[in-house]
């Protein structure tokens, strides 16, 4: 498929207000939204050009024994997909706030995950002018994975991040 697949979850909320963003940016004719409570490793499959984009559960429902959201069904179908010859990149929502010791740690699951799987994730992100404790997301070079965005603190930053992002991906995604 010659579109990129944009992967987000869940829906409603920031990581789908930051999708909307990110596809608009790269061109909705470029671009197909797929929401991740869906999804399947065949639907990943299909693409050759990936962006996953998450947010981080918060410490106040890590102790509740059943909460459920759209990664936790889909994120095991990950498993059953190769990421060797494809174009990955993730994007991570995080709060810096309440959060400074964990933030945007999704991105370092996800970011794991696809790296076991073959990936060579494109679009990592310097630190600078972030503000956290500690985070898991960064990568061997001491920059994000991927690009990290705080839409509980931050939101007036979000454009020109994601601006700033999508010029840095542009080359690798050929758009």
């Amino acid at each position: 498929m010659n579109k990129i697949g944009l992967f987000f979850g869940p829906m409603g909320g920031n990581v789908h207000q930051v999708t909307k963003q990110l596809a608009e940016l790269i061109g909705m004719d470029k671009v197909e939204l797929v929401p991740v409570a869906k999804a399947s490793a065949k639907e990943v499959d299909a693409y050759s050009k990936i962006i996953f984009l998450s947010s981080a559960i918060g410490l106040d429902q890590w102790d509740m024994v059943d909460v459920k959201d759209d990664w936790d069904r889909f994120f095991p179908q990950l498993d059953n997909v190769r990421f060797n010859s494809k174009t990955v990149a993730v994007v991570g929502l995080g709060d810096h706030i309440k959060y400074p010791a964990h933030f945007v740690g999704s991105m370092a699951t996800l970011a794991d995950k696809l790296i076991n799987q073959g990936a060579q994730l494109t679009g990592s992100v310097s630190i600078d002018g972030y503000h956290f404790a500690h985070s898991d997301a960064l990568n061997k070079d001491g920059r994000f994975h991927g690009l990290a965005i705080d839409e509980d603190n931050e939101a007036d930053l979000t454009p020109v991040r994601l601006k700033n992002w999508v010029m840095a991906i542009k080359p690798a995604f050929g758009f």
